[in-house]
């Protein structure tokens, strides 16, 4: 093992660590998966010392050399995972936002959200957003819900067809990893004319009751809100 390979090793380890250290890793990956990240973190790491230590009292012999006097190149694949965690540990990893989730083109799917992860509550305003949208996955009858009380949480997507006194209160759901991550959102009714008002990506709490109204052609559920209060984004802007 080379001083390139230690080094592009060691940068991953203390890459791995510096995320779990920060709480960005909640921004990348599902928690179940954060002690196998963290555990492969330290394993890194203490190779990497190890096998300096290893170098530094046992040194190895040179290179060898391809004819002509000249070293033999190394792979480009060092170079690469060297340099693609140097970029990680200098970039902040940042939570998807509303275009991506408009982009995606899901926000109004329901039948991504698996019903088997449901879990029933007594109050309906005790319902979290994916509580909401996985309830209506498994009975998606909006008039079943005419009038129950609703508290979630979640970023502001404007859809551009959406009408001027709505927009949608959405979160991202992960089942791995960011890379699977997809969108799920509730449309919301507001004073006319006062859905612009709250800017894209702005967190809100909504407080209201559920109706049922047309959305994009189709009866739908939507949340009129009787209260929104702005609020931090998580620490963990994701739902499991």
């Amino acid at each position: 093992m080379n001083g390139l390979d230690l080094l592009a090793i060691g940068a991953w380890g203390v890459l791995l660590l510096k995320y779990w250290l920060t709480g960005q890793l909640a921004v990348l990956i599902h928690p179940n998966y954060f002690p196998l990240t963290v555990g492969a973190g330290f394993l890194l790491v203490g190779l990497t010392v190890w096998q300096g230590w290893v170098r530094w009292r046992e040194p190895g012999q040179p290179q060898a050399l391809a004819p002509g006097g000249q070293l033999l190149p190394r792979s480009w694949g060092r170079f690469l995972l060297l340099s693609t965690a140097v970029v990680g540990l200098i970039v902040t990893p940042r939570p998807f936002t509303s275009q991506v989730a408009l982009e995606s083109g899901e926000l109004w799917n329901m039948t991504r959200t698996l019903p088997q992860q449901f879990r029933p509550v007594s109050r309906p305003e005790e319902r979290s957003l994916v509580d909401w949208v996985r309830l209506l996955n498994t009975y998606p009858e909006p008039d079943a819900y005419q009038g129950q009380k609703a508290k979630v949480q979640g970023f502001v997507v404007h859809p551009p067809e959406s009408p001027v006194n709505r927009f949608f209160i959405a979160r991202f759901v992960v089942t791995c990893c960011a890379a699977d991550a997809y969108p799920v959102g509730l449309p919301v009714d507001v004073r006319e004319g006062t859905a612009q008002t709250y800017k894209a990506d702005t967190w809100l709490e909504i407080q209201g009751q559920m109706a049922t109204g047309q959305v994009k052609g189709q009866r739908r559920l939507i949340l009129k809100a009787d209260k929104i209060t702005p609020i931090k984004p998580p620490a963990n802007p994701y739902l499991y």
